[in-house]
């Protein structure tokens, strides 16, 4: 690809670190977003020094409105558009439902769910004024196998799904393409605080017998933002061993 814009929501840790890094490498410019985790935030900072004004952070929540109307103001202002959007931010906050409180299920919907809308929402004039633009959403498998405790977690993936499904719907014709990734277990902070017995329970549902690699997700959103992928839209690509 030539070079592109790009910003990808959650992009200091985890998968979203490792996608910000491939599209560096490639040749483009990322924002990479955070809300609160200033320590990685200097991590990815420091270690991705080289890339210069090719690489930049943006501290906001991406469920406040207002936050994130600042900061597609600046982005029109510095970037003049947006090429490329990779809606990646999200929480757990496990539990049963019977002891799962409001407040948790109000907040991993907010910053799963409603994040990827309020982006999207800005996101979509941009690119339809360019007639070019790739949208990926971050869902799971576990909005489609929802386990046990995460009833939050798993309404929020699979609206993702639903949301992709019809948002592709309404920017095809505008040369935009919208998918969904949907990992299944990745080694990545949200599974460190598995116990043993449930990592060895996990790897036990797994054809593999493995835990996927943060590169297998982000080569999958590589090649989704793609030329090579211009006729692929409304579609998911589950990277899960098998599950």
């Amino acid at each position: 690809m030539k070079e592109k814009r790009i910003v990808v929501t959650g992009g200091t840790r985890g998968i979203g670190r490792d996608i910000v890094e491939r599209f560096l490498k490639g040749g483009h410019r990322v924002i990479a977003t955070y809300r609160s985790n200033e320590q990685e935030a200097n991590l990815i900072k420091d270690s991705l020094i080289l890339y210069g004004d090719h690489f930049q952070l943006a501290k906001f929540d991406v469920s406040k409105w207002k936050d994130i109307c600042e900061f597609f103001n600046s982005l029109e202002k510095n970037w003049g558009g947006l090429d490329i959007l990779v809606n990646n931010s999200g929480i757990r906050k496990d539990n049963i439902v019977p002891n799962m409180s409001e407040e948790d299920w109000d907040q991993v919907l907010d910053t799963n769910l409603k994040g990827a809308f309020l982006m999207s929402k800005l996101a979509v004039p941009l690119m339809m004024r360019e007639r070019f633009g790739r949208i990926i959403m971050m869902s799971s498998v576990g909005g489609k196998l929802s386990l046990p405790g995460q009833g939050n977690y798993a309404a929020s993936k699979a609206g993702l799904l639903a949301f992709a499904k019809g948002l592709s719907k309404e920017v095809a014709k505008k040369n935009i393409t919208v998918n969904s990734i949907c990992p299944g277990f990745i080694e990545t902070e949200l599974i460190n605080d598995l116990s043993p017995e449930q990592r060895k329970e996990y790897l036990q549902d797994v054809p593999m017998k493995r835990f996927g690699k943060v590169s297998e997700v982000s080569a999958a959103v590589e090649f989704l933002a793609s030329d090579e992928a211009s006729y692929i839209t409304g579609s998911e690509i589950t990277i899960s061993g098998g599950l």
